[in-house]
């Protein structure tokens, strides 16, 4: 009863990459950088399993960006000449490459990483990859000409890596899409359609991720205009609820979204978010597990898999680990409260 997971990414060490940034400049080069982000991730692997977490990924360190990691074994695609653009409905700017021609895979996007995770630990083991729709939202268009065509393109080739993770032995394949919380009404009318493409022919555990955002000011400032409640959950859980994802992530504590929207999410896996990487203070057990006794209401216990609001890349490595300890720590003490 309740399995710890954390939502994707993890801080990346000093001598792997710049620390504190969501856009981090590597610290080395060739070989020498393929090798520090291997160690990196087996580094992240045992703090995961010495935390006490029941499923565990690879922090996203081989990544300098969840979405751009991906992209770059991409052709069809023009990092040469990257265009500053506002992502999230303009929440902030970001330099982005751009889509030039019609896309395909230049190969493998993630086994190394995904194999070295595999040989290094007996526990579940989770992979992130975008979502198409976020994917969108984080390139500027040159060649489609249509968001919802060119999330299809994009949903293609998901597909096509998340058919060989599973090959590699991951056990759970875990979509990203924030963008879901920004374009509501196109997550409901063509972004959940392009998700199920991405996640076609699994039969791992299949999962998306919908955050409000890591723990930058953009994102701070942006959630203080939502108001007293965060409504957007309510608008594409449906959606979700009748698709084959099997799980879904969303945020919890310390958040305005409603507790009971997430009764829209029945017959799902819900992944509550018992852990703020919005803020530095750390945890206690007893917090972590009277966030999950509230969901309890509305998620069957069975279901419930508690987890962190978001990923913790900009996160201070200290604090990070702390946070995850707190993780496992309270789940055990949700556990013995409500067995």
């Amino acid at each position: 009863m309740f399995p710890t997971t954390i939502a994707g990414s993890l801080p990346k060490p000093e001598w792997l990459a710049e620390t504190g940034k969501l856009w981090p400049q590597w610290c080395a080069e060739g070989a020498e950088l393929a090798q520090r982000k291997l160690d990196a991730t087996l580094l992240w692997i045992k703090l995961q399993e010495d935390a006490g977490l029941s499923i565990v990924g690879d922090g996203e360190q081989s990544r300098q960006h969840f979405v751009h990691g991906f992209l770059e074994r991409v052709e069809g695609i023009d990092f040469e000449h990257k265009v500053k653009m506002g992502i999230r409905d303009n929440r902030y700017d970001a330099m982005v490459p751009q889509v030039v021609a019609p896309l395909r895979l230049a190969g493998r996007v993630h086994a190394e990483e995904a194999r070295w995770c595999r040989a290094h630990t007996t526990r579940r083991l989770k992979f992130t990859l975008p979502g198409p729709m976020t994917i969108v939202d984080t390139v500027a268009d040159r060649h489609y000409g249509d968001r919802a065509t060119l999330a299809m393109a994009f949903a293609d080739l998901l597909n096509q890596e998340a058919l060989a993770l599973q090959a590699d032995g991951v056990d759970v394949i875990q979509f990203d899409e924030p963008a879901f919380n920004v374009y509501m009404q196109d997550a409901v009318d063509w972004g959940v359609a392009a998700l199920e493409r991405a996640a076609r022919g699994l039969a791992c555990t299949t999962a998306v991720h919908i955050c409000y955002g890591y723990g930058i000011k953009a994102n701070l400032d942006w959630k203080r205009s939502l108001g007293a409640q965060w409504r957007q959950y309510e608008q594409v859980f449906p959606a979700l609820a009748k698709s084959s994802i099997k799980q879904v992530s969303l945020e919890c504590i310390h958040s305005q979204v409603p507790p009971e929207l997430m009764a829209l999410l029945d017959g799902k896996d819900v992944m509550v978010g018992v852990i703020d990487v919005a803020s530095d203070a750390v945890e206690s057990a007893e917090e972590v597990a009277d966030t999950i006794g509230r969901a309890l209401q509305f998620v069957h216990r069975e279901r419930l898999l508690p987890c962190t609001n978001c990923g913790m890349a900009p996160m201070a490595r200290g604090v990070a680990e702390a946070k995850l300890r707190a993780l496992a720590q309270g789940a055990a003490l949700a556990r013995e409260r409500y067995a």
